[in-house]
């Protein structure tokens, strides 16, 4: 049976976004050796899993972007749980602040978003949905043979998973940033969560990357 991986970037105060779901604050504290860790955790997924706000905001980002996270996410095939059909998903063409400081980002590096790459639309717009019960869904994608399910955002998602207890393994990127306030990752809890810490790395940036299975 395969694992339900989580990646999630997170402030050293616990969130996962600002108060209206900013991401600005972690892209400052990348560096080589942590999109070289990031790459790894990617590359050895067999399906990418998120909600549906994530994937719109990916959909209008990876496909264009020529970033080194920008091939596994493009080539990987994705699921998407939503109560909407996947026509309707990529119709709406909304996007979140995520996506805009992403952009921002880019543009403050000198770069851009490339609009002259079709090409790599094809897994986003054959993406599948998983409409049923959570849990259910989640079990099913467990019994299927192949690599690891990695799981992103956004920060609903995630805690619903946390909460229903599926996460097999999680892949904490901490940065070195305090919010104050903003997405709180383990907020849907209703019990504590114990956790065993199976690896740690450190960087440059300051960042650490934290690995945790249920204990």
């Amino acid at each position: 049976m395969r694992k339900l991986i989580m990646k999630m970037s997170v402030s050293v105060d616990g969130f996962v976004g600002g108060p209206n779901g900013e991401i600005d604050w972690l892209l400052n504290s990348m560096d080589e050796d942590t999109t070289a860790w990031i790459l790894d955790t990617i590359w050895n997924a067999g399906v990418h899993i998120m909600g549906s706000r994530t994937f719109q905001d990916m959909a209008a980002y990876w496909p264009y972007s020529e970033e080194p996270f920008a091939a596994p996410m493009n080539e990987i095939p994705k699921i998407v749980f939503s109560k909407k059909n996947l026509t309707e998903l990529i119709s709406a063409n909304l996007t979140t602040v995520a996506y805009q400081n992403s952009v921002a980002f880019l543009k403050a590096e000198g770069q851009q978003l490339n609009h002259l790459q079709p090409q790599h639309l094809a897994t986003w717009t054959n993406a599948k949905v998983a409409n049923g019960d959570l849990t259910d869904e989640i079990k099913r994608l467990k019994q299927q043979p192949g690599k690891d399910i990695l799981a992103h955002g956004g920060a609903s998602f995630m805690q619903s998973l946390a909460k229903a207890d599926l996460i097999d393994e999680y892949r904490l990127l901490t940065h070195p940033v305090a919010l104050g306030s903003g997405l709180p990752l383990f907020s849907a809890l209703s019990k504590p969560l114990h956790l065993k810490l199976v690896g740690t790395t450190m960087f440059n940036s300051g960042a650490v990357a934290h690995v945790y299975r249920p204990g």
